[in-house]
């Protein structure tokens, strides 16, 4: 004889309770954050290496 699934064996069920902080969703366009990130990067290091930190 089985039990039925409560919340506590469903991962599904506790991530739906889970409350939302405001972080990074985890659908969108990652593509998109990629290339933002990057560039970032790229453009601090031609900062940092145009002063002369570096």
């Amino acid at each position: 004889m089985t039990l039925p699934a409560t919340t506590a064996d469903d991962p599904r069920a506790l991530a739906e309770l889970r409350a939302r902080t405001g972080g990074p969703q985890d659908t969108g366009p990652k593509i998109l954050e990629h290339i933002l990130g990057w560039t970032l990067v790229v453009v601090l290091a031609m900062l940092v290496t145009q002063s002369g930190l570096l």
